[in-house]
């Protein structure tokens, strides 16, 4: 018997909507081939710790390690204490470190791929000088080293703070990247995504940033896997990746054209490092199989439907698309309440919400629609809206 739920209408009033069946999404017997694929996985918050804005974050330990094996179980990696994580909205690094440890030891004991955000967010205030903020990168790669995850390092607000043109920040990466020792993931995040972030690599000028960073990897390759981009700009990952050496992956960041930029031009494409991911799995999964099969036509058959959701989630404000990620883990029985930490979970209101339930359903990713819609129609009831 199909299930139904009443909705409010975007006009006003309410209509019906029938949930259909999702399709039959097959688990694979291991990583596509053909990409590599990280989903940056959010963080659940503990339902009875006080997680209003300005406590130490509290988290749910059990669902929050059981979304990391839902993860792996579809093929993908978990790209661990990123933004999606609450990294700078609610994520402490008292809780930021403890996670990396536990998720790290759940990948090496199922075997799945990790790495892990490093950054500087463990510094108070505004630091006094550039030697404190190469300190605190230090020591959050060590944590991740030691723990056995590759680093990603993070942009970090102190350092755009404190950097006085691109020289600043070719100096402190350089002495970054040498404290690691081993390849490392860069990760280049636009200020649609953290407003602190503008000017990033020492430009409002995206030419002359891209340019700064280029150079940065030029001339440090051995020590750079590849470069996260999430910029939202399909165009210049597209000449990016024409700019970097042959072995240096690009990791989309994109999660509003990554099908395009996961598929490529016949020459180069991205790898994949996304919050998307996280919402998307299971057609995720199955779009990168149809790929590996060089059924490209397969791939963008599965994969187009889930933009309109993805280019949904991450709106703007862009930085509270980790609400709807939650939200969605929420409604699919993947975590016991929709709380986040920080009071995120307020980030978006009813109609945005209302929205993502909707664009989740036509893209076949509500993977069970009687509890989505009996859990669909509690936050509306809480909501104070009538169904």
């Amino acid at each position: 018997m199909s299930t139904r739920i009443t909705l409010p209408a975007s006009g006003g009033g309410t209509e019906k909507l029938t949930l259909r069946e999702p399709p039959a999404w097959q688990r694979p017997s291991g990583p596509p081939a053909g990409r590599i694929a990280y989903a940056a996985a959010h963080v659940v918050a503990d339902p009875y710790a006080d997680n209003s804005p300005g406590r130490p974050a509290r988290l749910d330990w059990d669902a929050t390690l059981a979304v990391r094996r839902d993860l792996w179980s579809w093929g993908l990696g978990v790209a661990e204490a990123m933004d999606t994580a609450q990294r700078g909205m609610g994520l402490d690094w008292a809780a930021t470190r403890e996670l990396i440890r536990r998720s790290a030891a759940e990948a090496a004991a199922c075997g799945g791929r990790i790495v892990a955000g490093a950054g500087t967010d463990q510094l108070t205030g505004t630091p006094g000088t550039l030697d404190e903020v190469v300190a605190a990168y230090a020591e959050q790669i060590t944590v991740v080293q030691e723990c056995g995850a590759t680093p990603v390092l993070m942009a970090s607000r102190h350092l755009a703070a404190l950097a006085t043109g691109p020289g600043d920040y070719l100096r402190v990466y350089e002495r970054v990247l040498r404290e690691a020792g081993a390849p490392v993931v860069l990760h280049w995040l636009g200020d649609m995504f953290d407003p602190a972030l503008s000017g990033y690599w020492g430009s409002t000028d995206l030419d002359e940033a891209t340019a700064t960073f280029a150079a940065l990897v030029h001339a440090h390759a051995g020590l750079v896997d590849g470069v996260k981009v999430s910029l939202l700009d399909a165009g210049r990952e597209v000449r990016l990746r024409e700019l970097l050496p042959p072995a240096v992956k690009v990791y989309t960041g994109d999660d509003y054209h990554y099908p395009e930029l996961i598929e490529g031009d016949g020459k180069r494409f991205s790898h994949a490092l996304l919050g998307a991911f996280a919402a998307i799995a299971p057609a995720a999964s199955a779009a990168l199989g149809r790929l590996d099969a060089d059924d490209r036509a397969g791939f963008r058959a599965i994969l187009d439907p889930t933009v309109p959701l993805s280019r949904h989630l991450f709106a703007p404000p862009t930085p509270y698309y980790k609400t709807g990620i939650a939200f969605l883990s929420w409604l699919n029985g993947r975590q016991p309440g929709f709380t986040m930490v920080g009071g995120l979970h307020g980030g978006r209101g009813v109609p945005h919400l209302v929205e993502a339930f909707r664009l989740a359903e036509a893209a076949g990713l509500l993977c069970d629609p009687e509890l989505a819609a009996r859990r669909m129609r509690a936050y509306l009831d809480v909501a104070g809206v009538a169904g």
